[in-house]
């Protein structure tokens, strides 16, 4: 199936809604599309035109860092340390979800509404299984862990550390901070 490229005035469209929805998430407000629109100087129908809803906007906006943290479980399926190659991946996701608040609520999600989320989630969350279990052959994890622990595990940790700062330096400490104290219950 082939799909028509956007005209340039739709894409540009698109880019300026995607550009504010980031902007909006970075600051802590919610989408509310009307909102949306009016921010990026469109239409309302132009905006649920591309977005039937906030939580497309919003995994749209998550892409890039959810992208991101699968080339980061493949690269660290390379390595030869399984224990360090998945302390580097879990360290990893926790700087994503520190610094890109889409990702974090994406993750935390009942469901998703894109395909390519899913597309990417699912990936992530095979990838990370995978890091696991080469953790877990190594002797390097308690075996009673499973990803489907560990991954609410990893939102609560990066919840945690957003609640009382602002300041990003200051949660990316605590986030590790608290993200060592895990690790060091999951070590053998």
């Amino acid at each position: 199936m082939t799909t028509t490229p956007m005209r340039r005035d739709a894409a540009r469209n698109w880019q300026r809604i995607v550009d504010v929805g980031r902007q909006l998430v970075d600051d802590g407000v919610p989408l509310q599309l009307n909102d949306v629109a009016r921010l990026a100087g469109v239409g309302v129908a132009t905006v649920y035109r591309h977005f039937p809803n906030p939580e497309a906007l919003m995994e749209t906006v998550a892409t890039p860092g959810l992208e991101m943290l699968v080339a980061h479980a493949e690269q660290a399926l390379t390595r030869d340390d399984p224990w360090q190659a998945f302390v580097d991946f879990l360290n990893a996701t926790l700087e994503v979800q520190l610094t890109d608040p889409s990702v974090t609520v994406v993750r935390s999600a009942p469901d998703r509404v894109l395909p390519r989320t899913t597309e990417l989630t699912d990936e992530m969350d095979s990838l990370a299984g995978r890091l696991l279990e080469r953790a877990h052959a190594a002797g390097a994890v308690r075996s009673v862990v499973s990803w489907e622990d560990l991954r609410p595990l990893m939102c609560g940790i990066a919840t945690a550390a957003q609640i009382h700062t602002d300041d990003q330096e200051t949660r990316l400490e605590t986030g590790r901070r608290y993200l060592g104290v895990m690790l060091r219950g999951l070590h053998t």
